[in-house]
């Protein structure tokens, strides 16, 4: 049985991007596998792959290797291969516009200046796949955007942030329950 949803999780391949905040994504991505026992050893489509079940409704959870502005790349790849529709899709991301350590979902809509949203919305023609936001807040003043982004968390903000990619990991299982009802 196919993939009722494909879940992808944005970031960065590289150890040295491992623990930065734009990898919140992979991050996510890593703790569904643990928490189901998905093993995310299969390589296709430029990403890793892991399939699991829940409640009976089959899911793929992806990390592309592409880097993150190119990841369209992956997910066209992706969505073509296991023949699912963008609907079926779910990115999880982290977002310089939410506070530090909130989760929001967002059905459609444009990529607010996310590169790895942007380079899925171009590759696939179409904005209309779900994503689960997971807040980095804003850099301090004279920080660039992009060097903020590719830090690795201080520790007082890992508390924050901890609890926000379990959430995001919550939400994203409803997502697979209620994307196969």
């Amino acid at each position: 049985m196919a993939a009722a949803v494909l879940i992808v999780g944005l970031g960065n391949p590289g150890i040295e991007y491992a623990l930065t905040r734009h990898n919140l994504g992979f991050w996510a991505v890593d703790r569904m596998a643990r928490a189901h026992r998905v093993s995310m050893n299969d390589t296709r489509y430029h990403s890793v792959l892991g399939s699991g079940s829940l409640r009976g409704w089959k899911f793929m959870l992806a990390k592309p290797q592409t880097y993150m502005n190119l990841s369209g790349k992956a997910v066209r790849a992706l969505l073509l291969g296991e023949g699912l529709a963008p609907e079926q899709l779910l990115v999880m991301h982290d977002d310089m516009d939410i506070e530090l350590g909130r989760v929001k979902y967002k059905k459609s809509g444009g990529d607010a200046g996310h590169h790895g949203i942007g380079s899925i919305i171009h590759s696939l023609g179409t904005d209309v796949f779900s994503r689960l936001r997971i807040g980095v807040g804003r850099p301090p003043g004279g920080v660039n955007g992009a060097d903020w982004l590719l830090d690795s968390f201080l520790d007082h903000e890992l508390e924050a942030v901890e609890p926000a990619v379990d959430e995001a990991v919550r939400r994203a299982f409803d997502f697979v329950v209620g994307a196969g009802s």
